[in-house]
C-alpha cells in the first residue's frame, strides 16, 4: 500500500481524498492543515487531521505528500520545503515559472534523497504530454491549446488573494473564431489575446474599491495582463447560486504534414464536470509513480515527461501488455 498525505483540504485536497478511494493499492494516511485540525472534518473515517507543523519533523508515516495549495503563493514555498522532507507531488500551473520552480525543487529533493513531481494535472500535465507526443510525431506543424469554457482554479485563487476580494470565480473562454481557424488547417498565427478571453465574477469585501481591484486584476502578470478581461462584481449569494460548480476542459491540437506532404491533425480533448476532482485523479496516479521511483532510488525532481506510462498503473507489465497494448 502507498500511504498518501494530503496538505491542504480545499477543493483539490477533497478531490484527492475521493480519488484515493478508487485505488485499492493506496490509502490516506493523514490530512495536514494550516487551520485548527479540530475544526476540519474529512470524509474518511479513522484518518487523522493533523497540523501542518507536524510535517516539520520529516518523520510522518507517509510515502508521498500531495500538495494541494495554490500556485500563486503556496507551492513556490511549500514544494521545495517539503521535498527536503518527503516525496512530494504538486500541481504548480504558472507555466512561465515552471523552470525556476523545477530547479528549486530538484535541488531540495536531491540533497535529501527524495523524489518530487511538479506541474502535474491536466495542463500542465496530460496536455503537456499530448503536445510533446504530437510534436515528435509531426515535427513539421503547429501547436494550439485551448482551455474552457471553464473555471480556472489557479486564476480564481489569484483573484481571491487580491486585497479587497472576498470571493471570486474566473472563467477561461476560447474565442470561437480562433478555434475555427485552427481546425480548418490554415495554421493561423494567434496571439494569446486572440485565443482566449477571461471572465471574472468577484465579490468585494465591505468598503473595497472596485476600480482599484479591477486595475489589479487586468494588470496581473502571468494571469490576466495578456488577455481581454471582463470583471463583474456580484454578491456572495449570487456567486454561490450561479457559480458554485467547477467545470473545465479544453483541447490540444497539432496540425501538420507527413514527409509526403499529406495533411494531418491530432486533437486531444477533455470535458470535466469537476476540474479539482479530475486534477486530483491525475495527482493520485502520479503519486503511485513517484513512490515507485523513490523505491528504486531515482531521486530529484521530475515532470510528466520523465515518467513512463506503466509507472502510473497498478497493473503489472504482463497485465498491461495483455489488455492495454
Amino acid at each position: 500500500m502507498t500511504r498518501i498525505g494530503i496538505l491542504g483540504y480545499g477543493n483539490l485536497g477533497k478531490g484527492v481524498e475521493l480519488a484515493i478511494r478508487q485505488n485499492d493499492d493506496m490509502e490516506l494516511a493523514a490530512v495536514y492543515t494550516r487551520r485548527n485540525p479540530e475544526s476540519v472534518t474529512i470524509a474518511t473515517e479513522g484518518v487523522p487531521v493533523r497540523s501542518v507543523a507536524d510535517l516539520e519533523t520529516g518523520k510522518e508515516d507517509i510515502d508521498v505528500l500531495i500538495l494541494c495549495g495554490g500556485s500563486a503563493t503556496d507551492l513556490p514555498e511549500q514544494t521545495p520545503k517539503y521535498a527536503a522532507l518527503y516525496n512530494v507531488v504538486d500541481s504548480f500551473d504558472t507555466h512561465a515559472n515552471i523552470p525556476t520552480h523545477f530547479a528549486k525543487v530538484d535541488e531540495a529533493a536531491k540533497a535529501a534523497g527524495n523524489t518530487a513531481l511538479i506541474s502535474c494535472g491536466w495542463d500542465p500535465g496530460l496536455f503537456s504530454l499530448n503536445r510533446l507526443y504530437a510534436n515528435c510525431i509531426l515535427p513539421q506543424g503547429a501547436d494550439y491549446t485551448f482551455w474552457g469554457r471553464g473555471v480556472s482554479q489557479g486564476h480564481s485563487d489569484a483573484l481571491r488573494r487580491i486585497p479587497g476580494v472576498a470571493d471570486a470565480r474566473q472563467y477561461t473562454i476560447p474565442v470561437p473564431e480562433a478555434l475555427k481557424a485552427v481546425r480548418s488547417g490554415s495554421n493561423p498565427e494567434l496571439t494569446t489575446r486572440q485565443k482566449h478571453t477571461r471572465e471574472c465574477w468577484v465579490v468585494l469585501e465591505e468598503g473595497a474599491d472596485a476600480e482599484a481591484v479591477t486595475k489589479q486584476i487586468v494588470e496581473m502578470p502571468n494571469y490576466f495582463d495578456e488577455y481581454d478581461v471582463t470583471v463583474n462584481f456580484i454578491t456572495q449569494e449570487e456567486l454561490n447560486r450561479d457559480h458554485a460548480g467547477l467545470p473545465h476542459g479544453g483541447l490540444v491540437i497539432r496540425t501538420g504534414k507527413t514527409a509526403g506532404d499529406k495533411n494531418c491533425k491530432i486533437e486531444y480533448s477533455l470535458e470535466l464536470d469537476s476540474n479539482p476532482e479530475f486534477t486530483a485523479c491525475v495527482l493520485v496516479c502520479y503519486a503511485r509513480a513517484i513512490a515507485r521511483l523513490a523505491s528504486e532510488g531515482n531521486h530529484g525532481c521530475k515532470t510528466v515527461f520523465d515518467i513512463a506510462p506503466a509507472y502510473l498503473s497498478a497493473a503489472s507489465g504482463e497485465e498491461l501488455r495483455a489488455h492495454m497494448l
